[in-house]
C-alpha cells in the first residue's frame, strides 16, 4: 500500500499541468468564481478530492501504480465500456422525485457522467470511503473492513440482478424500504415543499411569480434573454412525450442568470427560468436551471471515437447518461445548445437532499451506509444496458460485470482496499500541495 514517491515540486506541477487542461479556459473566464472553488477544495482532503475527478483520471491512467490505460483485472471488451458515473464518491448520492411521483434515495450528480470501465467508478468510490474514514479517525483496519462491505454489497447485489432477481427482492431505497441516514435524507426531502422553494427565490408582483432580485440573480439584457429563450424553445423537442400533458406547462414567466460557484460547477454560466406549473394557482410553478455543461474529465482518458461520435455535444452527452444510469428519471431532463456550446437543462427540484456525513460517525451506522451506497452502485450501473434505449451499451451490463467478478472472486474486494488506501494517501499528500500552490499564488491566472 505505498504511494508512489512523487516529490512535491514535480508533483505540484504535475497537478497545475492537470488542472489547466481541465479549468483552463473557464478559469481565464471567471477567475473570481474559482477562488471561490478552490477555497472550498483547501477546506480538506475529501473537499480537494470532489473537485479534482480530472486528476483522479489522469492518475489512474498514467500507469504510476493507480492503474493502466491498457486495462486491469475484471476488464474487458464489454466490462471497459459501460455506462459509469465518472465522479462516483461518498457524497454523490442523495435523494429525488422520479418521473412517477415517487422518492427515491440514489446516485445523483451526473455531470461527469461516460461510458468506461465499470471498475472506475469502484475505485473513485473507495477511495472516497477512506479520506471520510481517515477524516472519522478510523483505524486501517477499519477502512479496510468498510471498503469491504462495500465490494460485498455491491457484488451481491450484480449477481442478483444478473441472475434475474425480481423486482420485489431488489427494491429501489425509497420511504418504504430505507433505513437509517438513507430514510432520514428522504424524510427530510418529505418534509420540503415546492412553496417552499419558491418561496425562497421568487415573489409575487401585479399577481404573477416572478424571480425575486438579489440572492445570486443577474438580470438579463434584452438580446441575452432572447437567446435564452431560442434556447429555451429547442430543448421543448429533446423532451420525452410523456413529460407533461399540459401545453400551459411550457408558458415562461421569467428568466434571470446565475453563474455557478460550486467546487463541480465554477465559471458555467447558468440561467434559471420559472415557468407556469400543472394549473394556474401559483404555489405549483416550476423552476428549471439552463446550464452549460462541462467535458466529463474520464472522456479524455477514453479515446473510442464511437463513444465520444455518439453525442451531438455535453449537454447532450449528460442526459442520455442520466437518462440511461437513473430510473425515471426528472420528467424536465433535457439538452439545448447556447452560444454554440451545449447545455443541461433540469428542474431546480424541492425534493433534493444530499447524504450529509456530518452525523454519521458511529462504526456499524458506516458500515450499514456504505453497503447500501454498494447495492446503490450495482442498480445504477445495471439500469444502463441495452434496456435503457440507447445502442451506445447493446448487452446486459450487470451479467457482463457479474462473469468479469465471477472469474476471481476472492480478488475483487483486495483491489479495492488496495486502492482506496494507496490513493486515499495519495489525496491527501496532494491536498496539502495544493493548499501551499494555492496560498502562494503558483496557480496561473489567479
Amino acid at each position: 500500500m505505498s504511494v508512489p514517491q512523487l516529490s512535491d515540486e514535480p508533483r505540484g506541477e504535475e497537478i497545475l499541468a492537470v488542472f489547466d487542461t481541465a479549468f483552463g479556459e473557464l478559469l481565464a473566464a471567471d477567475p473570481a468564481a474559482f477562488r471561490v472553488k478552490f477555497r472550498k477544495m483547501a477546506a480538506s482532503a475529501f473537499a480537494f478530492y470532489r473537485g479534482t475527478a480530472c486528476l483522479f483520471y489522469h492518475d489512474l491512467t498514467a500507469n504510476i501504480g493507480f492503474g493502466s490505460k491498457r486495462g486491469g483485472p475484471y476488464l474487458d471488451e464489454r466490462t471497459s465500456r459501460v455506462w459509469i458515473h465518472g465522479d462516483l464518491h461518498a457524497e454523490n448520492f442523495g435523494t429525488y422525485m422520479d418521473a412517477t411521483g415517487r422518492l427515491i434515495f440514489n446516485v445523483n450528480d451526473f455531470d461527469e457522467a461516460y461510458v468506461g470501465p465499470f471498475t472506475w467508478d469502484l475505485k473513485r468510490f473507495s477511495a472516497s470511503i477512506a479520506l471520510i474514514g481517515y477524516a472519522k479517525a478510523l483505524s486501517d483496519d477499519q477502512i479496510s473492513e468498510l471498503v469491504q462491505i462495500y465490494a460485498a454489497a455491491y457484488r451481491e447485489r450484480i449477481h442478483a440482478l444478473a441472475t434475474g432477481a425480481k423486482s420485489d427482492e431488489v427494491p429501489p431505497f425509497t420511504l418504504d424500504t430505507a433505513e437509517g441516514p438513507l430514510l432520514d435524507a428522504l424524510r427530510d426531502a418529505r418534509s420540503l415543499t415546492r412553496f417552499g422553494l419558491l418561496d425562497s427565490m421568487t415573489e409575487i408582483r401585479d399577481f404573477e411569480r416572478r424571480f425575486a432580485p438579489g440572492g445570486g440573480s443577474i438580470e438579463l439584457d434584452a438580446a441575452t434573454r432572447y437567446k435564452v429563450l431560442a434556447a429555451f424553445d429547442g430543448y421543448l423537442e429533446t423532451l420525452p412525450e410523456t413529460s407533461l400533458a399540459r401545453p400551459d406547462s411550457y408558458r415562461v414567466k421569467d428568466v434571470v442568470g446565475r453563474r455557478g460557484i460550486g467546487i463541480g460547477s465554477a465559471g458555467l454560466p447558468s440561467y434559471n427560468i420559472l415557468l407556469e406549473g400543472h394549473s394556474d394557482a401559483l404555489e405549483n410553478d416550476v423552476v428549471i436551471y439552463i446550464k452549460q455543461a462541462q467535458t466529463p474529465a474520464v472522456s479524455r482518458h477514453i479515446t473510442d471515437p464511437a463513444i465520444r461520435d455518439y453525442f451531438q455535444h455535453e449537454g447532450h452527452r449528460t442526459v442520455l447518461s442520466q437518462r440511461a444510469l437513473q430510473q425515471h428519471a426528472d420528467p424536465w431532463l433535457g439538452w439545448t445548445e447556447l452560444d454554440g456550446a451545449g447545455q443541461l437543462v433540469a428542474e431546480v427540484s424541492p425534493y433534493a437532499v444530499d447524504l450529509d456525513w456530518g452525523d454519521i460517525d458511529d462504526t456499524e451506522e458506516i458500515a450499514a451506509v456504505v453497503a447500501d451506497l454498494g447495492r446503490a452502485t450495482a442498480t445504477m450501473h445495471s439500469a444502463a444496458d441495452d434496456q435503457s434505449g440507447e445502442s451506445l451499451v447493446p448487452f446486459s451490463t450487470e451479467r457482463a460485470i457479474d462473469a468479469a467478478i465471477a472469474a476471481d472472486e476472492d480478488g475483487f474486494a483486495d483491489l479495492l482496499v488496495s486502492f482506496a488506501h494507496d490513493y486515499g494517501a495519495r489525496a491527501r499528500a496532494d491536498h496539502q500541495i495544493f493548499v501551499d500552490l494555492f496560498r502562494n499564488g503558483r496557480i496561473p491566472g489567479l
